[in-house]
Formats: structure tokens, C-alpha cells, sequence
């Protein structure tokens, strides 16, 4: 099994126990502070894995050139962007169908690589990408009234056009992540993925951190005390968050930011495994043909 499948299938299992915890969270903090404890919290950590490989390998800590800068402030704040998106989805009676939408994050990010880098991607890697995310569509819409008809005719209501933005952003994010990582190899001695993941992620969780702690002093500065109160399961988090954000990079600098994202699609089943084995809920036929589609992809993107 190549190593980036490896990684990225132990990240989508990560970003499922960070969800967990800023979903517990929710209840103590704002969106904002909750969304905020995952760069916050996770900086610490990013500097262990960054320093502590270079300390253990004796390597040099890379130097930031302009074109890595420039392609980790676009992705940060895509990122930042992608996530308030999602968060305002909630606010709408009809939000599950715009998350649907918000799951063409592989196909975006493609779709980006192409036109900004001219980076393509084999018959095989797109047949996996559109199975993997018309599972995930499925299992979003699985439990409101559905039909072929009313999602191809809903694309162009309010609510799938801000899950369309959001999945836009978080497609460059990923592209954008991955471009700052190989930017940094004309300047080393030799590559390394471990090395140029783990500088990508402390200068992507810095200015994240760094621009939403802003944000908050000026509009919430409140959450800071909830915050403290609540550092226990915040630290967690931002363990949690930045172990899965540093796989993410390794994928990424390994392979491309779509393929990546597209067998990240499996978070879907090992969340969709939690309510049904942890939480006792009940499945219908739609979350079930949803999960089939996500293994043909998966599938598809191992064997290929």
C-alpha cells in the first residue's frame, strides 16, 4: 500500500475525533472559539512535530520563500472562508442539501490544480473522485425528501451555491497547501515530505491563529475566559487537530491535493460508523448506497 493512502486514511480518522470534540465543545464556545482552539491549540503540537523531526534527523528547518508565503496565506484564509460557509449552512431550513454540495471539495480542488498548475489527473482518479463524492451526497441527503430531479434542480438555490462556495475554498486550501509544500524543495538539500509538511503546517496553524485571536479581542473577546475554562478538551483538540492536519500535508506533499481529499471521503463511513454502532441510529437505503459508493471509490483509488 503506498505510504500517502496509509497517512491519509489515519488523518480522515483524526479529523473524525477533532469533529467529535469541537462538536462537544459547541455547547461551551462560540463557532469562532470553537473553530479557533483547533489552530490555537494545535500550534504547540506543530512545533513539537517540526522541531522534534528535525532534532531526531538532524535536518534544517526549511526557509519560507515568496511563493510558499504567498500559497499559505491563500490557503489559509481559504480555509478560514470554507469554514464559515459550512457554519453558515446551519442557519438554513434546507442545510443538508448545501453540505452535499459542499463535499465537491475533491472535484473543486482538481479542477483548481488543473487551471493554476496544469495538473492533471488519470480516467481512473476521476472515476474515483465523482463515485466518492456522490456517496458522500447521498448519505447528506439522505434523511430529507429526495429525488434526482429536486437535487439537480436545487444546485442553483442559495443554500447549495454556499455549499458550492464552501467546497470551492476548501479546494483551494488543499491545493493551495499542497503548492506551499513543494515550493519549499528547490531550497532543501534533498526532499522531504515529513520536513515540508511539518513547516507548511506550524506557519498555516501561526496565521490562522494569529488572525482569528484578532477577530475575537475585537468582536468576542469573551470566548478567551470560555476558552481557558475550557483547556482540557481544547488541548485535546488541538492534539487531535493538528495530528490530522499534519498527515493531511504529508498526503498532500506526496500526492495530488484532489486524489488526497477524494480518499478522504472515507471520514464519511467512520462517521457515519459511529452513529449507527455508538449512538444506535437507525439506517435507511440512501445512507446505504451512499456507503457503497464511497468503498467503489476507495477502492478504486487503492487498487488503481
Amino acid at each position: 500500500m503506498p505510504l500517502w493512502i496509509a497517512i491519509t486514511i489515519s488523518a480522515a480518522f483524526l479529523q473524525n475525533i477533532r469533529s467529535v470534540l469541537q462538536k462537544h465543545l459547541k455547547g461551551t464556545l462560540s463557532t469562532t472559539g470553537a473553530t479557533f482552539i483547533r489552530f490555537a491549540f494545535g500550534v504547540p503540537f506543530a512545533l513539537i512535530y517540526l522541531f522534534g523531526y528535525a532534532w531526531l534527523t538532524g535536518a534544517a528547518i526549511p526557509s519560507a520563500n515568496g511563493d510558499f508565503v504567498f500559497w499559505v496565506v491563500i490557503a489559509a484564509l481559504a480555509q478560514i472562508g470554507g469554514q464559515m460557509l459550512l457554519v453558515m449552512l446551519f442557519s438554513f431550513r434546507n442545510f443538508a442539501v448545501g453540505t452535499a454540495y459542499s463535499r465537491t471539495e475533491p472535484a473543486q480542488a482538481a479542477l483548481f490544480a488543473f487551471i493554476v498548475f496544469a495538473e492533471t489527473i488519470s480516467a481512473t482518479a476521476i472515476l474515483a473522485i465523482v463515485m466518492a463524492v456522490l456517496g458522500v451526497m447521498l448519505i447528506s441527503v439522505a434523511r430529507t425528501p429526495f429525488s434526482w430531479r429536486s437535487l439537480v434542480i436545487s444546485t442553483f438555490s442559495r443554500t447549495a451555491l454556499i455549499g458550492l462556495g464552501s467546497g470551492a475554498f476548501f479546494g483551494i486550501a488543499a491545493a493551495g497547501f499542497r503548492a506551499a509544500s513543494l515550493s519549499l524543495e528547490p531550497d532543501m538539500a534533498s526532499p522531504d515530505f515529513i520536513l515540508q509538511a511539518g513547516f507548511t503546517l506550524v506557519a498555516a496553524t501561526g496565521f490562522q491563529t494569529l488572525l482569528m485571536g484578532c477577530y475575537m479581542a475585537l468582536k468576542q473577546p469573551e470566548q478567551f475566559g470560555n476558552i481557558a475554562r475550557a483547556w482540557k478538551p481544547s488541548l485535546a483538540t488541538g492534539f487531535v487537530g493538528a495530528t490530522a492536519s499534519f498527515g493531511w500535508f504529508m498526503a498532500m506533499t506526496l500526492q495530488q491535493s484532489a486524489i488526497v481529499k477524494a480518499l478522504a471521503q472515507i471520514e464519511m463511513l467512520f462517521s457515519f460508523a459511529s452513529s449507527v454502532f455508538i449512538f444506535k441510529e437507525s439506517i435507511n437505503r440512501l445512507e446505504i448506497t451512499g456507503c457503497l459508493f464511497i468503498v467503489c471509490g476507495v477502492l478504486i483509488l487503492v487498487l488503481g
